[in-house]
């Protein structure tokens, strides 16, 4: 069984690098959105004034694209932590 400092260390890192990689996505997105439509993403989706087409499309698309990056990204901050630890993160350690 992992001792509590190194599930602490695992959080932090896990954490950082989620929220590294959505930042990272929702950068791309917005780049993405414009270039695509020539307009910029809807700040809020659920306003009325944003035609539903347009926010099921942003909420699918970014939804999507935000999830893949946060998951790469943990896994390759799970192998990191693998290769420098010896062993998985404490919370992905089969029984």
């Amino acid at each position: 069984m992992a001792d509590s400092g190194s599930s602490k260390i695992w959080t932090v890192f896990s954490l950082v690098s989620a929220l590294g990689a959505a930042a990272l996505a929702k950068k791309a997105l917005d780049s993405g959105w414009r270039a695509a439509t020539g307009k910029h993403p809807p700040e809020n989706p659920a306003d009325p004034d944003v035609q539903i087409g347009e926010a099921v499309a942003w909420a699918v698309v970014s939804g999507t694209f935000v999830a893949l990056a946060r998951m790469m990204a943990q896994r390759k901050a799970a192998n990191y932590y693998a290769r420098s630890a010896g062993h998985l993160p404490p919370q992905l350690q089969k029984d």
